[in-house]
């Protein structure tokens, strides 16, 4: 059986021992590029794209231009933590569903 080319934010999660959540942020900050495919908009990760992904933060941790603090919220964003999660649990349900 061939490899597959894409993967879902779970496949992800598991190969970047992250929470789902986690994934799904990387992909909404842009940080980690996925496609949505489909009527209900699951996202789609190329395996290529995570590979560059990964090498772009080992180069970072290389260059020592990781930051050492998560940047605080921007205008817009959920007010806490909690509501953070909360917002993410939902979009995870709706891309389930």
């Amino acid at each position: 059986m061939p490899t597959p080319r894409f993967l879902t934010l779970d496949d992800v999660a598991e190969i970047l021992a992250v929470s789902w959540s986690q994934a799904y942020a990387l992909v909404r900050r842009k940080e980690l590029i996925a496609i949505q495919i489909g009527g209900r908009g699951q996202w789609r990760v190329e395996v290529a794209e995570l590979e560059r992904f990964i090498q772009r933060k080992y180069a970072e941790a290389r260059a020592g231009t990781v930051p050492e603090a998560p940047a605080e919220p921007t205008t817009g964003s959920s007010a806490t933590p909690a509501a953070a999660d909360a917002e993410v649990a939902t979009d995870r349900d709706q891309l389930k569903a």
